[in-house]
């Protein structure tokens, strides 16, 4: 059964297909950060959502760590809070930090991994695919507020679609 599961699972889509769709997400989601004009970034809000720098430490909080977890087994802290210095530019070197070593512990995942069952942050349960599957979904999720964001402050977001 497990053997036709992963043949299954990879007539759909492989786990460097899946991998090459999170980072055209990430890569999106940094040109989103980019967009902002710093002081927007850190307070701009609509409707009592939090800035859009707030969202991105989530994401930062999440993803890599959240990865980390899966591959190396040891129980991760949840962190949504870090230094930044109330700069932009320390974001995005964090994103490309965290980008980075998505594909570091991406590697050392085994195709295996994917069903098994995981407590994220030993709180959140679910399957490996599952999670990651979330990690996307929540990024989505905070860039899509972000394009409301810039359209309230008069700036044309990056085409959705150009995930490249």
């Amino acid at each position: 059964m497990e053997n036709t599961v992963n043949i299954a699972a990879s007539q759909v889509i492989t786990p460097t297909e899946l991998l090459k769709h999170w980072q055209g997400h990430r890569g999106l989601t940094r040109k989103v950060i980019e967009a902002f004009p710093e002081d927007a970034f850190f307070n701009h809000s609509i409707g009592g959502m939090r800035p859009f720098s707030a969202m991105v430490m989530e994401l930062l909080a999440i993803a890599e760590p959240g990865l980390k977890e899966i591959v190396v087994g040891k129980t991760e802290t949840l962190n949504e809070d870090f230094k930044h210095d109330h700069k932009k530019a320390t974001f995005l070197k964090l994103w490309d930090k965290a980008t980075e070593a998505i594909n570091t512990y991406w590697a050392q995942l085994k195709p295996e991994q994917f069903q098994e069952k995981v407590t994220l942050f030993g709180q959140y349960e679910g399957t490996v695919w599952s999670s990651i599957f979330y990690f996307i979904d929540n990024e989505i999720h905070h860039r899509g507020q972000a394009y409301v964001y810039l359209r309230s402050l008069g700036i044309e977001p990056p085409l959705f679609y150009e995930r490249h």
